[in-house]
């Protein structure tokens, strides 16, 4: 009895030292009310004031956001979207897919049936540029269309 007494009270000691609060940004809307919560170590992008973009996980230092290193005021985010890896791979893998299919085929097609099914390659070449590009269709939080960025915790 003595034994499971000292066990459950060590879980729960070790319970309690380990929990922790997550950090969050609330990004609110004033007059809409509207309210999205993003943990720490997410994904996201940010564009700062001065023109800096910034991409990957972020964690919480004294009420700024910290991205590879650099800290960000909450005051200087421009605009902050989410930017997750699994979207992230499969846009860029199926517009630079689809763009070579399409840049082939205009090629082969245009080759062997009709020289103006070459023009095929245009629209496929603009596919692979634009999957090169990192394209995120993830909405934008701008600072000026009044979202709200707000550092709080929430109990995990």
């Amino acid at each position: 009895m003595k034994n499971v007494f000292i066990l459950l009270f060590s879980i729960f000691f070790a319970n309690i030292l380990c929990a922790q609060e997550q950090k969050a940004i609330r990004i609110t809307k004033e007059n809409k009310q509207r309210e999205v919560v993003l943990k720490e170590n997410k994904r996201i992008f940010i564009k700062t004031v001065d023109g800096k973009e910034l991409s990957g996980r972020y964690s919480v230092e004294n009420s700024s956001i910290v991205i590879d290193d650099e800290k960000i005021a909450l005051a200087d985010i421009k605009y902050l979207k989410r930017n997750p890896a699994f979207t992230s791979i499969l846009t860029t893998v199926l517009f630079v897919y689809g763009g070579s299919v399409a840049t082939i085929m205009g090629v082969a097609l245009g080759i062997l049936v009709d020289p103006n099914i070459f023009y095929l390659t245009i629209p496929g070449v603009g596919l692979i540029y634009a999957g090169l590009q990192k394209p995120n269709f993830h909405r934008k939080f701008k600072a000026e269309k009044n979202w709200m960025f707000e550092i709080v915790t929430i109990p995990e």
